[in-house]
């Protein structure tokens, strides 16, 4: 198999794609042979960690999958001992690990909304679930013993979520750069009370870990539950958040300089991908895709088409931070992790002999020890985005995919 058809098999794409896609880049960079080089990465970097797992290349899908998962299971563990056993039914336990993620990131300061906004905000479309379940008889009561950003935060599972576009969120396209400010990112905890909020509202399937990009608001909700990968899962998602409010602030701070910063910042909050067609074949284009559509459609075309996600520019900054750490606290085995994101490769079930591919990177692996998931059920849409990222980032380099992302956020591609 050669090295485009192994590409086009593992994005699910054709051959042909990736063929035109190189020609494009190759003469818009100079740069040659970097496909053979991702093939050669990948491969040699699967056969170094399936030695350290104990397998071969003809091991079984099954056991390759089990060996990542028990891995993964093991960190897991490991962290839970190294933040003094974490209580995520609490404020205070939880605070543990949040000290461990903003030592590791440092302080950043982002362009966010202002406070006073916020507030004005709130004012002017209460959250009526939310000051009815609380207690309390109006919007005043409620900013006066509440805090505003715990406030804010529990719009996103104690409201309505028609409420929240139709309504609330309606007069965001009023905002100006004016109502915009620099101030350093938050990592916060909520009280246990939102615990009661969120399962009164949508019962168990909270997530525990959410941001608010205009805010600057990265915030952790106490739970109950603790399940298998709790302790590794929101340590790496605090992590990837804080990169990912980063991100956007740069965004927001790039379009106060710009005209219509309100309708470019609007979208992006709200995540737009562009439609199917993009300019001008004669050039190579690559399309921007903000998030992981293969959750809500694995078979849109845009998948199959070269494409950076910034949310791999979130991970891989997250991966650094957790090497870090691995380097500090070596029995804390991270270090297996290190270089791992877009690796995977093709092994066989036991029970038909078809091959499937298992995903090397710890993102994947962490949603699946959470998740449970066996052979049939794994994920690994991480993966797919983040080899198209290292694709990208072969031609011209990681500092300047991350630029160009930026760059070219608004129009939703870039052209080379």
């Amino acid at each position: 198999m050669s090295v485009h058809e192994k590409l086009a098999k593992i994005l699910r794409t054709t051959t042909e794609v990736i063929l035109d896609m190189e020609k494009k880049m190759e003469r818009s960079t100079g740069n040659r042979g970097i496909l053979e080089g991702v093939i050669k990465e990948n491969d040699e970097t699967v056969k170094g960690k399936l030695e350290k797992l104990g397998l071969k290349k003809n091991s079984s899908a099954e056991k390759v999958l089990e060996a990542l998962l028990k891995k993964t299971e093991y960190n897991d563990k490991a962290l839970f001992k190294l933040f003094k056993s974490p209580e995520f039914t609490t404020t205070s336990g939880c605070r543990i690990l949040i000290g461990a993620t903003a030592e590791l990131v440092g302080k950043t300061v982002g362009f966010f909304l202002k406070k006073e906004k916020a507030e004005e905000l709130l004012r002017k479309n209460p959250p009526q679930n939310i000051i009815k379940t609380l207690g309390y008889s109006n919007i005043d009561e409620l900013l006066k013993k509440e805090n505003l950003l715990e406030v804010f935060s529990a719009l996103r599972f104690a409201e309505n979520s028609r409420w929240l576009n139709n309504v609330f969120f309606k007069p965001y396209e009023s905002l100006t750069k004016e109502d915009f400010e620099e101030r350093k990112i938050e990592v916060n905890v909520l009280s246990e009370k939102w615990l009661k909020v969120g399962k009164k509202f949508i019962g168990h399937k909270l997530h525990h870990i959410s941001h608010l990009k205009e805010l600057g608001v990265v915030f952790v909700i106490p739970f109950e539950e603790r399940y298998l990968g709790a302790t590794i899962e929101v340590f790496t998602l605090v992590l990837h958040y804080f990169h990912e409010v980063d991100f956007y602030s740069k965004l927001f701070k790039k379009y106060s300089g710009e005209e219509n910063f309100t309708k470019k910042a609007l979208s992006a909050l709200r995540g737009d991908v562009g439609g199917l067609s993009l300019p001008d074949e004669q050039v190579v284009t690559w399309r921007i895709i903000q998030r992981y559509l293969a959750k809500d459609d694995p078979n849109d075309a845009r998948l199959f088409e070269p494409h950076v996600n910034p949310e791999v520019i979130f991970w891989n900054k997250a991966k650094k931070n957790i090497a870090k750490l691995g380097d500090r606290f070596p029995e804390l085995e991270l270090g297996f992790w290190d270089g791992l994101d877009f690796e995977s490769d093709y092994f066989k079930k036991k029970a038909n002999n078809e091959e499937t591919l298992i995903s090397f990177g710890l993102i994947d692996n962490v949603i699946c020890l959470t998740r449970k998931s066996n052979i049939e059920s794994k994920y690994i849409y991480h993966h797919h985005e983040a080899l198209w990222n290292r694709i990208f980032e072969g031609y011209l380099g990681e500092k300047e995919m991350e630029e160009l992302a930026i760059e070219n956020f608004d129009k939703g591609f870039i052209s080379l």
